[in-house]
């Protein structure tokens, strides 16, 4: 059969589509309405008992081919949204003869006698009761069909209705069905009142949805902190920018990057990226002034309560902002962010609890590194930029009894004893400032005048132990910026990359001073619903749960 007596079955991939031919056109329905049936029997896929008998309820009453139909909204009707009809129709005490039309997935089927039926339905958090009663349907919808739907309709079934807007005897808010419901999507497998197997929850995230509220509020909750957070940096004269997720360096941060290969590339070696930080930079030597990002970062390290290989972050960095302006900023930020979440708690995310003992009351506390530890352990801290500063430290930790972490660098030794002796005082909000350089590759460092030990111009944002925020005046030497990427390279010998030359080289073009800040979104998520595991908060789990949906096993 030659091309072009073919052409009639596709004609958009014709370029003179507009001379079709009449028989041409029919032929091609024709074909279309033979497809549209499809015998459904011989994809079902496998199956258990209970869905073999659903498979059956189903076929008994009509083709599995005909059970997903194209959503088509009847005319003459108003087709409605629930929340769009419960807030119209709030008010009415009588049947209204305003024909609407609205679908939800039946969250409950109720049987009266024999001749009346009512379903819940339920959409975007709203829900509305559906009245089918023989009597009142049209004479289009046969005796069969009424007894048809009693037979199928179960819990988590998408349907469609038509009627008019009525209030019943008992006040309740319902569509008077004017035609028998029709099925959208039928539910498969029994929705159960409750999951509480892990593997359930793991493996179907969608049926922890279907049988929960509490993941849906958590979503509004984590769409509320992206929304507030953009909303006060746009009113604030940030611009909102996006950087590459692929990079060579993957830099910015102390962290083992995902590899890839750029097959358009030669095979080229590139990462996922660990932090947005130095590309954004690169925007501020551009010439940006402020400018923020809301985005995804990857570090091929491991899975706990609070850390997950792939996580949302925001950073910002703004021209000329000092130290004392990062925390004001940070302080305004957090508070506000607080009160606007308890303000609509209870409407919008109610089943997910306030954090408890915690107090968002400015301005938020602050605890210098080396004086909080040296008060802790009644010692001084030996001078960290000595070549002997692992050896003091090594010793500082023996004679305190404290255990030594694996792979005993001066960095993992500094915060080894912050997470011992400062971060626990960290309940209320709390900023710990003037860490070691050494902790800090990327900011500005000055001799503190209180210990006489080189700092860096940093803060880290401690809630309830936990950190969330770090911020800092940003190093904009070239030549302090390659001293500090030489002495982190020392420090973690076991690979960090090459230096990354194309950015020293930016700053080679002049970075004007600048205040930077990094924010975890999930741990905030986390903070505000009060949950202990970052999986509780991330829609499909951590990266252990992605990976266990997709097994067939």
């Amino acid at each position: 059969m030659s091309r072009s007596s073919l052409q009639f079955l596709r004609p958009y991939l014709c370029r003179g589509t507009q001379s079709l031919r009449p028989q041409h056109a029919q032929a091609y329905l024709s074909v279309q309405r033979r497809l549209k049936h499809v015998n459904a029997d011989a994809f079902t896929g496998p199956h258990d008992v209970e869905k073999q008998k659903r498979l059956d309820q189903l076929k008994n009453i009509k083709p599995l081919g005909e059970y997903h139909p194209q959503l088509v909204y009847p005319a003459g009707a108003e087709a409605l949204s629930l929340r769009d009809f419960n807030a119209r129709f709030a008010d009415i005490q009588e049947t209204k003869t305003e024909n609407v039309s609205v679908f939800g997935r039946v969250r409950s089927v109720r049987l009266a006698g024999s001749k009346l039926m009512f379903l819940d339905i339920e959409r975007d958090t709203q829900r509305l009761q559906i009245m089918v009663e023989r009597k009142k349907l049209s004479e289009d919808d046969s005796e069969e069909k009424f007894k048809s739907l009693r037979k199928v309709a179960r819990i988590g079934d998408w349907v469609s209705v038509e009627g008019n807007p009525t209030r019943t005897t008992s006040g309740q808010l319902t569509v008077l069905a004017l035609k028998v419901p029709q099925i959208l999507a039928p539910c498969l497998h029994h929705i159960p009142e409750k999951v509480d197997n892990a593997e359930t929850l793991v493996r179907r995230p969608h049926i922890h949805s279907l049988t929960s509220d509490e993941p849906a509020d958590t979503l509004r909750l984590r769409a509320l902190i992206y929304d507030y957070i953009r909303t006060s940096f746009i009113q604030t004269g940030f611009l909102e920018v996006e950087t590459p997720m692929f990079d060579v360096n993957a830099g910015g941060a102390i962290a083992r990057p995902f590899e890839t290969v750029a097959n358009e590339m030669s095979n080229l070696p590139i990462r996922l990226r660990i932090a947005p930080e130095l590309n954004l930079k690169r925007l501020i030597v551009g010439g940006q002034d402020k400018v923020f990002e809301i985005g995804r970062v990857f570090r091929n390290e491991g899975v706990d309560n609070t850390h997950n290989p792939e996580f949302s972050t925001c950073e910002f960095y703004e021209v000329g902002a000092t130290l004392p302006q990062l925390i004001a900023r940070t302080e305004d930020l957090i508070h506000g962010l607080h009160t606007a979440i308890e303000s609509l708690r209870s409407t919008y995310f109610p089943t997910l609890s306030a954090p408890q003992d915690i107090s968002f009351t400015t301005p938020f506390a602050q605890l210098p590194f080396i004086p909080t530890i040296e008060r802790a352990i009644n010692r001084p801290l030996p001078d960290l930029t000595s070549p002997t500063a692992t050896t003091s430290l090594l010793a500082l930790f023996s004679s305190l009894s404290l255990p030594v972490p694996q792979n005993p660098t001066l960095p993992r030794l500094l915060d080894a004893l912050a997470e011992t002796y400062i971060e626990p005082l960290c309940q209320n909000p709390t900023f710990i400032t003037h860490h070691p350089e050494a902790l800090s590759p990327l900011s500005k460092s000055f001799i503190c005048p209180t210990t006489s030990q080189r700092v860096a111009a940093r803060v880290e944002l401690f809630i309830a132990g936990r950190e969330y925020v770090n911020a800092y005046e940003e190093e904009n030497s070239p030549f302090e910026q390659r001293r500090k990427f030489l002495q982190q390279q020392e420090f973690h010998a076991e690979g960090q990359g090459a230096i990354d030359e194309s950015y020293l080289e930016a700053l080679e073009w002049g970075m004007p001073p600048t205040g930077g800040w990094g924010c975890g979104l999930d741990r905030l998520v986390m903070l505000f619903s009060s949950r202990k595991r970052i999986a509780d908060v991330l829609p499909f789990g951590t990266l252990r749960n992605v990976v266990s949906i997709a097994k067939t096993d």
